[in-house]
Parts: C-alpha cells; sequence; structure tokens
C-alpha cells in the first residue's frame, strides 16, 4: 500500500520540460529583436550628418608678409586726463557730457566763485590802503627834506646848532626808510590782488587739449578738490579727457617669445568687435621690463588708422610680421592650426566633399601660432573643416553649421 507522501508526489505536474521548450522557444525572438535595433542603431547613425564649422584655405602668395608671432592686447591713450581744478570749492555749472569733443582751453565747468570774488574785494581794498600810505609818505619826505635843507643853510651860516641839523637829517631818512617800506607793501599788495584774479581764474575748468569725453565724474553742487578728501564726499575731478589721436595698443608677449619683435616691426591688429577689419600699424617699442607674475613684456604698437571706431579699452589681437624681402612670394595656403590633424610625423586635414569629410594627407611648410602653411594637400576653393573631432571619421557625411537649420 502506497503512503501519503509517495500520493501527493504522483499528484505533482512536471514543468521542468515546458519551461525549457519556452526558453529555447524565446531565444530565436531576442537575437532577432537585437538584430534590428543594432540596424536601426547603425542606420540612424549612417543617416544623420554631423554639424562642422569650416574653414577656406587662404592663398599664401596674396596674403602678405607671414606672421611671426600673435598676441593679444588693448587699446589704449597715451593722452588721458582726469580733469580737475587747481583749488577746491563748489561746483557750479557743468558743460560736458559722455562722447562730447571739446577743444583746448574750452570752457568745461565753474566753480562758486562767491568766496575767491570777496578775497578779490579785500584785495583790492588792502592795495588801495597801502597806495594811500604811500602816498602820505611822500609828501611826509617831501617836508623833511625841506626842513633838512633849511636847516643846512642856516647851519652853514651858523644861526642854529648842530644837534638840530642832526635831528632834521634823522628826520628825512627817517621818511625815506618809510617811503621805501611802503613801496614795497604796495607791491605785494599787486601781487595779492593778482592771487585773488588769479583764483578767480582758478574757478572755471577748461579742457587742457583736445579730445572726447569718456566720463562725467562731478555734478552741480558737488565739492571738488585736487586733492582727495577721502570718503568719498570730495570729487577729484570733473570728468575723464582722452585724446583720440594718441590710440595706440598695447601687447603682452610671452617673454619666451619676445626675441621674435623688434622695433618698427610691421604688424597687423584685429580689433575684437570687428574681426573682419585688418588695420596695419607698426611697433613702436619694446618695453625693457618684464612682469614676473606673468612673465610676459610689454610691447607698444602704433596704428596706422585714426577710425572712430577705434576706442579705449578695446580687445585687439596683434599679429607680428616678417619684415618684407625681395625674395620670391610664399607658395601654398594657410589654414587655421585647428583643422590640421597630426598623426605621429603625418598631418591631415578634413576637406569636405559632397557632403562627406575626406581625410587628405597634407605637407606643413611652416607654422605660427594661429595658422600653418600648407604647402601640398590642399587647393583654392577647398572647404575644410575647422576644428575637426576626435570622433570624426573619413568619409562621415557631414553639414556646415550655417547650412544647418536650413
Amino acid at each position: 500500500m502506497n503512503r501519503p507522501d509517495e500520493l501527493l508526489n504522483q499528484l505533482k505536474i512536471n514543468r521542468s520540460g515546458s519551461t525549457a521548450m519556452k526558453k529555447k522557444r524565446r531565444w530565436p525572438w531576442i537575437v532577432g529583436a537585437l538584430l534590428v535595433l543594432m540596424s536601426a542603431f547603425f542606420l540612424f547613425r549612417d543617416g544623420k550628418a554631423l554639424e562642422v564649422e569650416t574653414v577656406n584655405p587662404r592663398s599664401a602668395a596674396e596674403s602678405g608678409p607671414a606672421s611671426v608671432l600673435d598676441a593679444s592686447g588693448y587699446v589704449t591713450a597715451r593722452r588721458i586726463a582726469t580733469v580737475s581744478s587747481k583749488i577746491t570749492g563748489k561746483v557750479k555749472e557743468v558743460y560736458i557730457e559722455e562722447g562730447q569733443r571739446v577743444k583746448a582751453g574750452e570752457v568745461l565747468a565753474r566753480l562758486d566763485v562767491q568766496d575767491a570774488d570777496a578775497q578779490y574785494r579785500l584785495s583790492q581794498s588792502q592795495l588801495s590802503a597801502s597806495e594811500s600810505q604811500l602816498a602820505e609818505a611822500r609828501a611826509q619826505l617831501a617836508l623833511a627834506e625841506s626842513n633838512y635843507a633849511r636847516n643846512r643853510e642856516l647851519g652853514a651860516k651858523q644861526l642854529v646848532s648842530r644837534q638840530s641839523l642832526d635831528a632834521a637829517k634823522a628826520e628825512r631818512d627817517s621818511r625815506a626808510a618809510r617811503l621805501n617800506s611802503l613801496q614795497k607793501s604796495v607791491s605785494v599788495s599787486r601781487d595779492q590782488l593778482g592771487v585773488s584774479a588769479l583764483n578767480i581764474d582758478n574757478t572755471v575748468i577748461r579742457a587742457p587739449f583736445d579730445g572726447v569725453i569718456v566720463a562725467k565724474a562731478a555734478q552741480p553742487g558737488e565739492m571738488i578738490s585736487p586733492i582727495s578728501g577721502g570718503g568719498g564726499s570730495i570729487r577729484t575731478g570733473i570728468g575723464t579727457l582722452v585724446d583720440m589721436d594718441s590710440l595706440e595698443v598695447q601687447v603682452d608677449v610671452n617673454e619666451a617669445y619676445i626675441g621674435r619683435v623688434t622695433p618698427e616691426m610691421p604688424v597687423q591688429a584685429v580689433l575684437n568687435a570687428y574681426p573682419d577689419w585688418k588695420i596695419p600699424g607698426a611697433v613702436i617699442a619694446i618695453v625693457p621690463t618684464a612682469d614676473r607674475s606673468k612673465a610676459t613684456v610689454k610691447v607698444r604698437v602704433a596704428l596706422n588708422s585714426k577710425d572712430p571706431r577705434i576706442v579705449p579699452d578695446m580687445g585687439v589681437r596683434v599679429s607680428f610680421l616678417e619684415a618684407k624681402t625681395d625674395d620670391k612670394p610664399l607658395t601654398g595656403f594657410w589654414v587655421p592650426n585647428g583643422a590640421v590633424v597630426k598623426d605621429g610625423n603625418a598631418a591631415f586635414v578634413f576637406t569636405i566633399v559632397d557632403g562627406k569629410a575626406v581625410r587628405t594627407a597634407v605637407t606643413v611648410a611652416d607654422s605660427n601660432d594661429s595658422e600653418s602653411r600648407i604647402s601640398k594637400g590642399v587647393a583654392k576653393g577647398d572647404s575644410l573643416v575647422a576644428a575637426p573631432d576626435k570622433d570624426l571619421k573619413d568619409g562621415a557625411k557631414v553639414v556646415r553649421k550655417a547650412d544647418a537649420g536650413q
């Protein structure tokens, strides 16, 4: 007779064969789905074009002298002044605004003249008093000289004592000394009157040279002083004046490359605000000191253009050019350094042909900080990838970023 546990085991359903069968049936479907997904991925990847920046080679023969060094700097003014008064006073009127052109000697502002005018009137009164005293002293001297002459005649006849003659002489000399003192006092009073008149003139603030107002620093009612009073309560100037004819470029050149720069060396400057405008110029001087914190040397550059678009503190990129020679013109084409990919001793670029990036071997003749001259492998009119991505492959579909949204 069967035991109860054996009977229960007989009632269990064996599913091992069914599970194995289901797993065997699911496997082909999973493989097929993966193949479909992989095909769709590669199809999608191959179908989507990569957006790239493009650049056209620049003929070396037509581009003039090559750049031996590129550096960044700023436009600065050699003549720039914070126009202030010579005296401390309250601003009464201001006649300037930012951007206004002024001539040398033109009135920019006026200070309150009340104190200076009162001092001038006081000096006039002091001069008048001194002149009155001088007139009195002249009359007294004339009387003393007359008395002395009379006593001298009487003394010759022995009609007066020697003591009276000496007293008359002393009186005459005393009056003469006082007259001389008062003459000097009148001269001092006249000088004081001139100083008072100068103080009145100093309340008028004038432009020291021709230029453009770039900052207005004071308003009527504010105190102004040539010496800062501290705390910001007293202004030290009416405004800032810049001579636009004195603009130049100051460039910080890495001291490792300063040997490439020489005085009067030709340059080409490009303002950050106008990247398509190339301004010729020349090196004025190399400042004979280095900045130890930045390891740079300052170079002054003159621009051959006096254009109103050039303003102080503009950023500028300066290319120091080779000196002109009578040798044959350079051959090949200039391209940005970023367009050239190095692979050991070999170099190549990606040329766009029929919407695909074609890897093209090139020969680099020479290069500078920003460009390389390609003597072989690049032709006029070619369109190159400006900065190839490391994942860009030969034959990959590409599209110019300028055309991507069209």
